[in-house]
């Protein structure tokens, strides 16, 4: 069927945005102010008009079909572009009420969260965020279709659509218990140590090299230089030993108290780890390789006062990391 766009209703297109950021004909009838009736209504005439069911009710929410995710971040960009042209809004963090959502894992989130805190709390105190899990989402179409922000994490090249830029950089060291003492920490001495490691996902889960790719945008999924430890130890009498792969860095100190365990994680992580957890740290007898922490955002809020200034306090919560490497 072909369609006019001298005769849609730009309404069903809100109702159609809607829904799909809410998966849920509730929901988006709140949040465009209708009756679920007339939402049902709405979806109904766009169906027809496209030919196509758009949503699929199931268990877990209305689900889009194919066709509703093509044309999902168009629809959006559309809508806030008309937004935009009608209301130019005035954004000042004094007074914003304004809500953030960004993804981080929670290596990120504990050495960032603090200090942003801090300069939210200074200069835009009625303003909100929500910190989504980096790892268990599509994190390329929550981009795509603006329900995530900035995420923030270590990527590689990133699709044209993206941009990027630095927070800080970090290398990889080890820790243990704080009552554990490992002496004069060589290769010999590492090879014999059973190893805890981060990986968010793994190898069944599509990891290549360390990276999981989701619509071309590629995160760093192994939390550790991988290749740098097995290089090291390749003559070794005996492979590293990796006794624990976590999903997260959260159990980390429980697992190190009182046990045998070592673990290779970021500098900076392990700097608020011997803080607070009473953790040891060792330098290891080989280099990593930098990784790159990076802001990550959609080309199409490049110019929105609000997200340039999301994006200046977040690279500014990270200036003491900047100074530390």
């Amino acid at each position: 069927m072909s369609v006019s766009f001298k005769t849609l209703d730009l309404n069903l297109l809100k109702v159609f945005d809607a829904v799909m950021e809410e998966r849920s004909v509730l929901r988006a009838s709140q949040k465009v102010a209708l009756s679920q009736s007339a939402v049902s209504h709405s979806l109904a005439r766009l169906r027809e008009m496209l030919d196509d069911d758009l949503f699929v009710r199931t268990a877990t929410g209305m689900q889009p079909t194919a066709r509703a995710l093509t044309m999902a971040p168009q629809v959006r960009d559309a809508l806030r572009a008309l937004e935009a042209a009608v209301e130019l809004p005035t954004f000042v963090p004094a007074s914003s009420t304004k809500l953030f959502t960004l993804a981080a894992n929670d290596f990120t989130t504990m050495v960032l969260a603090s200090p942003l805190l801090k300069i939210l709390g200074r200069e835009a105190p009625s303003i909100d965020l929500t910190i989504k899990p980096v790892t268990r989402i599509d994190l390329a179409e929550q981009i795509d279709l603006g329900r995530i922000d900035v995420a923030i994490g270590v990527f590689s090249v990133p699709p044209s659509r993206f941009r990027t830029s630095l927070l800080f950089e970090y290398d990889d060291v080890l820790i243990v218990g704080g009552k554990r003492k490992v002496g004069r920490l060589d290769k010999a001495r590492l090879a014999r140590l059973p190893l805890v490691v981060v990986s968010f996902g793994g190898e069944q889960e599509g990891a290549i090299d360390g990276f999981i790719s989701e619509r071309g945008l590629a995160r760093r999924s192994e939390m550790y230089d991988r290749a740098a430890l097995e290089r090291a130890l390749a003559e070794s009498e005996r492979p590293p030993r990796i006794a624990v792969s976590l999903p997260h860095f959260l159990a980390l100190p429980a697992l190190l108290q009182d046990s045998e365990l070592a673990a290779i994680v970021p500098r900076p992580l392990a700097k608020a780890l011997a803080q607070s957890n009473g953790i040891a740290t060792y330098e290891l007898p080989y280099s990593t390789t930098p990784a790159e922490v990076r802001l990550l955002w959609h080309e199409r809020v490049e110019s929105e006062s609000s997200h340039e200034w999301l994006h200046d306090i977040l690279r500014r919560a990270a200036e003491e990391l900047r100074r530390g490497r």
